[in-house]
């Protein structure tokens, strides 16, 4: 794949200089969706699939970029003296972002550079290509600059990227996930303290089976900040009466005692799903360290639902693609993953399976939704690096 690339660079941007290869993983979450912004846990794993990038430095202050998915766009050139949010630019806003987080943060990058990249992650499928090319970005960077800078401060200049310069609210998640990656192992994450743990994930006969509904997630920015809004209005009406910092740091217990203060009920099934899911993404990490894969597929589902009747951020695509796969022989579990209304399940299926699981599932979604889902079985993948 990085040959690709490289071909591609030399035609577009010649020899000249060294040209470094660079690459930087998806993520999916396997479980404790819609946690992160609620001070709870996630466990997300990096994949092998992701983002390629070859790089050459320049002597002056332009960077070129060009991008073998959008290869219509051309060439896209900016200064990084003039980083200013622009539609026009597509793609390349985020390289300008995360150009503009580590100058905001007192990082001296003077010199441009030309790129070319290219995405094995479908756009709009959950698995956070944009969180992919910020982080890939962000290593470019301190590769080409000698800056000395951890993967988790990476992880946190990226989102701060995301936030303040592309204007979208995400959580610390997807950037951890991918800055953070390491093989065969999911990342037990604080999202409130950010102490994590790596679980090593031993599916002994089991695969994890990605599915993409191909349903662009029309609908995921305007109701994931509508999900945030409910969220915060329903802790500072718990706050009146219960000393925590997050709708996390509630039990189930203090739930089910404290819900009839919350005079919407809204509020009281979005409060519900946050605090069970979080418990559920615990009992998740304890399964696995154990080796307890029924029990960790039985989670999946109870996720799926919560997700499906609480948090209400599934849709017919998804919960089509959920009940396909459960009905499937050698499924241990399946559920929605990344922020819903399209995107991807995750599940997990028995290996000898899978073959058959992807082809009962793919025509049974045609006939009911009348377009195909696409299928990738999983390898849980590194940390961004130079290749």
């Amino acid at each position: 794949m990085i040959e690709k690339v490289k071909q591609s660079f030399i035609e577009k941007f010649g020899e000249n200089g060294e040209i470094l290869s660079f690459f930087s993983p998806g993520r999916v979450n396997l479980i404790g969706e819609h946690i992160d912004y609620n001070g709870g846990y996630v466990f997300p794993c990096a994949l092998t699939i992701g983002t390629y990038g070859v790089v050459s430095k320049r002597n002056d202050n332009i960077i070129r970029c060009y991008s073998l998915n959008f290869e219509s766009e051309g060439i896209i050139e900016v200064k990084i003296d003039d980083l200013k949010y622009d539609k026009n630019d597509n793609w390349v806003n985020y390289v300008k972002a995360v150009i503009w987080a580590f100058k905001e943060k007192g990082f001296n990058i003077e010199k441009g550079f030309d790129f070319v990249c290219f995405g094995t992650i479908p756009n709009g499928s959950g698995l956070s290509s944009s969180a992919s090319l910020e982080v890939l970005i962000g290593k470019i960077l301190i590769d080409l600059n000698n800056i000395d800078m951890s993967m988790q401060d990476l992880a946190l200049i990226s989102q701060f990227a995301e936030n303040k310069f592309i204007g979208v609210n995400c959580g610390i998640m997807d950037q951890f996930a991918i800055a953070m990656g390491k093989k065969d192992n999911a990342i037990f994450l604080n999202t409130n303290t950010l102490e994590y743990k790596y679980a090593p994930i031993k599916l002994d006969g089991m695969k994890i089976v990605i599915g993409n509904t191909n349903k662009k997630r029309g609908l995921a920015d305007s109701k994931y900040n509508e999900r945030r809004e409910e969220c915060e209005n329903s802790l500072a009406e718990i706050k009146k009466i219960k000393n925590i910092n997050s709708l996390a740091d509630l039990t189930p217990q203090d739930f089910e005692e404290i819900k009839h203060i919350l005079k919407n009920p809204l509020w009281e099934k979005r409060v519900k799903h946050v605090v069970y899911e979080n418990d559920r993404t615990k009992k998740a990490y304890q399964y696995l360290k154990e080796h307890k894969i029924l029990e960790f597929g039985k989670l999946l589902n109870e996720s799926h639902k919560s997700l499906k009747e609480y948090y209400e951020v599934t849709g017919i695509e998804l919960d089509t693609l959920v009940e396909i796969s459960l009905n499937q022989e050698g499924t241990i579990g399946s559920r929605m993953t990344g922020a819903g209304f399209g995107g991807c399940t995750v599940s997990i299926v028995k290996e000898e399976f899978v073959e058959k699981f992807i082809k009962n599932v793919s025509t049974k979604y045609e006939e009911k939704i009348g377009y195909k889902a696409d299928f990738y079985v999983a390898e849980i993948g590194d940390a961004p690096k130079q290749i």
